[in-house]
């Protein structure tokens, strides 16, 4: 078996008992698996062709809703994985049919139409996350009343465009003060989410980590959508499956697109392991979903001479678990 084989692909319209199974195995490996059967060709070629079209622009157009610490919505160039900044450029949006949320986010003005159909890819997709996790539901074969517990919310999701050029996406004169670019483009961690539904080019160079260390490619193929496993998902699973540690290479030959829908939790959520799944006992202390998306928001900015907070630390009986103030 090649190591690209190691991600399936799930038809979304008639799973079987084999790809359940398979996706049972991914999900213990390495946390990725590919989606197909889920009817948004079209609103995914709207969507691709907006991208395209946001980062070619004038780059005023992009600074003139440019994030801060204060809001991190909007476009930014200058990101942190691991301490080291990544070679690429973002734009990041959250819920646009909450009026309070659409106040936090940032719309181009010079690029008419891109709000309406990014509007149109944020409500597919929040469908297809409900989907999904029906799917993962039935995979990991859960009550009513651990399903009603492992749930997403479309209104503390985000989407998130990412452009990977070949070269530093800030100007020289503006790298003085910043931390050095990694050796990836996007260094190596785990989303803090439930699940990340991901639409990618087909360039390349996404890759993620099995269980035994090796990197294992995942694919570009026509037609499917990229579902990698979160942070919340390995505790609510008490480590039956991964949060997918990813990375992405660098390019050298041409760049790169990406679009992550990230699902996440209720704003209340607690997150712990499920007892059903915890029968010899929970591997992970509870933690607010609150709590732990702001030190991962914190550290995407700042170097806080430490790498990124991860669900590891709250795993029972690891004395370098950093406690995180409420």
């Amino acid at each position: 078996m090649s190591r690209s084989d190691r991600v399936p692909t799930i038809d979304m319209r008639a799973p079987d008992a084999h790809q359940l199974a398979g996706l049972d195995a991914a999900c213990a490996d390495h946390g990725f698996f590919l989606l197909s059967g889920h009817g948004l060709d079209a609103v995914i070629e709207r969507t691709w062709r907006e991208t395209t079209r946001f980062f070619d622009a004038d780059r005023s157009v992009r600074l003139e809703i440019q994030r801060d610490q204060a809001n991190p919505l909007g476009y930014y160039d200058r990101e942190l994985t691991k301490r080291r900044r990544d070679t690429k450029e973002v734009f990041d949006f959250a819920d646009p049919s909450i009026t309070r949320i659409d106040l936090k986010n940032r719309w181009p003005t010079a690029l008419p139409g891109f709000r309406d159909a990014l509007v149109e890819f944020y409500d597919a997709f929040s469908e297809l996350a409900t989907r999904t996790l029906q799917l993962l539901h039935e995979s990991l074969t859960l009550s009513a009343a651990a399903r009603s517990t492992m749930v997403s919310s479309r209104h503390t999701s985000t989407v998130r465009l990412n452009h990977y050029p070949t070269f530093d996406p800030v100007p020289e004169s503006e790298r003085g003060s910043l931390p050095p670019l990694g050796e990836t483009a996007l260094g190596y961690h785990t989303d803090p989410g439930v699940f990340t539904l991901l639409l990618q080019d087909n360039t390349g160079g996404l890759q993620t980590q099995a269980r035994d260390g090796e990197w294992i490619d995942v694919p570009p193929r026509d037609g499917t959508i990229v579902v990698n496993l979160g942070d919340c998902m390995q505790s609510w699973t008490n480590d039956r499956w991964r949060a997918a540690v990813h990375r992405v290479v660098p390019m050298t030959r041409q760049r790169r697109f990406s679009i992550p829908y990230f699902s996440n939790p209720e704003r209340t959520a607690i997150i712990e392991p499920l007892a059903e799944l915890a029968t010899e006992g929970a591997r992970y202390r509870s933690v607010a979903w609150r709590t732990f998306i702001q030190a991962r928001v914190d550290d995407n900015y700042t170097d806080l001479g430490a790498d990124d907070t991860q669900m590891a630390q709250y795993r029972i009986g690891d004395r370098s678990k950093v406690e995180i103030p409420d």
